[in-house]
């Protein structure tokens, strides 16, 4: 796959994954995606997962045409992406490894070298010449790891971003950029807004025309869009106006409130989207979380505290620097109910939250006075 006439896609596509680091749901697979930049000098961009470093290898042979790589170019230590460093080293024995110091020494962490002999360290705004083009480096430390460095190409506009602009799914996966580009950068990327926009802010002096990630598609059209996209979750926005509503039900009553909550709302024409947090993938309930501007949060006391679903839940959007919405809270009881009160304390080390008036509790059954309070709820919700 050529992306110009000299950059070339030797990336490999993961059809066989099923939970991306161990977690994360990924039906459509997922890619490890390489570059090969060619000029009087090669470069190689980054390495892939080691389920695939055989294939890797072929698909830059076959790019090369008979020619050496004289670079590898290492933007990001996580094993997806560098498990073939080695692999690449003793296949490619005169070629230079160039990487930050702190890549180096998780290399050495990894395989026990750091390839001392064979080093190009680069750091903010170095330049490494291919002949007749120079790809500049920009540290992107915690974006998301503290070694992350992008490799700018001036000729050719193009920014390879690392895990930056990246998404699950294979790159030839049949479905929408933004939905799982969003589960992604929410579930991996999401605590470390303020460093997104810090690197946001220097790619904003480059031109560029082409975005190369590490994971999915390589962005070609309209780059506007998904760097307005980045801006927006990196800096805790709104994207989208509606209501999540994500909850947790044992008997079924906590169930029957949230629906005719969202009913409610439905006719009143407001988007509503509602998670079973028992039954939903957890990372699309948080990736909606962050989304929309305002969330309500139903759950039952469990154990003197409240159902382990929604504590997991709260839990992952606390680790992501949740901030920036509008919460609202409905509890259920049977002879002390305390989940309101676990919820937002739990809450308290999130910035910039506001908490309607109305707080709905259920004594086990939905009552008529809990059916008056929703209606309450609906129009502090509008």
């Amino acid at each position: 796959m050529n992306i110009t006439e000299t950059v070339k896609y030797v990336g490999v596509n993961d059809r066989d994954i099923d939970l991306f680091e161990g977690q994360y749901v990924v039906e459509n697979g997922m890619a490890y995606n390489s570059y090969a930049i060619i000029d009087e000098k090669i470069a190689i961009i980054d390495s892939v997962d080691r389920n695939f470093g055989q294939e890797w290898l072929c698909n830059i042979e076959k790019a090369l045409e008979g020619r050496a790589p004289d670079y590898l170019i290492v933007q990001h230590m996580e094993p997806d992406h560098s498990a073939n460093i080695t692999t690449f080293a003793n296949k490619y024995p005169s070629a230079k490894i160039v990487s930050n110091a702190k890549s180096f020494a998780m290399m050495k962490n990894f395989f026990g070298t750091d390839f001392i002999d064979r080093q190009i360290v680069v750091g903010e705004n170095s330049v490494l010449s291919l002949g007749k083009r120079e790809l500049k480096f920009i540290t992107a430390p915690m974006v998301h790891w503290p070694e992350v460095v992008f490799t700018y190409d001036a000729s050719e506009k193009i920014l390879f971003s690392a895990d930056a602009f990246g998404k699950f799914g294979a790159t030839d996966a049949d479905e929408d950029w933004a939905c799982e580009a969003r589960r992604y950068y929410f579930g991996i990327v999401g605590k470390y807004g303020a460093q997104v926009q810090a690197v946001l802010k220097k790619v904003a002096l480059l031109e560029v025309e082409k975005i190369c990630p590490l994971h999915g598609p390589y962005l070609t059209e309209n780059l506007g869009y998904y760097l307005n996209l980045y801006n927006t979750w990196s800096s805790y926005g709104v994207e989208s106006e509606g209501v999540v509503i994500a909850y947790t039900s044992v008997y079924g009553h906590t169930k029957e409130a949230v629906e005719l909550l969202a009913n409610e709302l439905s006719q009143k024409g407001v988007k509503v989207v509602l998670n079973d947090l028992a039954r939903c993938d957890m990372a699309e309930a948080v990736e909606d979380a962050f989304r929309y501007g305002k969330i309500v949060l139903a759950t039952t006391t469990y154990n003197a505290d409240i159902f382990p679903f929604m504590r997991e839940f709260i839990t992952h959007l606390i680790e992501r620097n949740f901030q920036n919405k509008t919460i609202a809270f409905i509890e259920n009881g049977s002879w002390a109910p305390m989940a309101t009160k676990v919820m937002k304390a739990m809450l308290e080390k999130c910035k910039n939250l506001a908490y309607v008036p109305t707080e709905i509790k259920i004594l086990s059954a939905l009552s008529s006075d809990n059916k008056e309070q929703i209606k309450q709820l609906v129009n502090e919700l509008l």
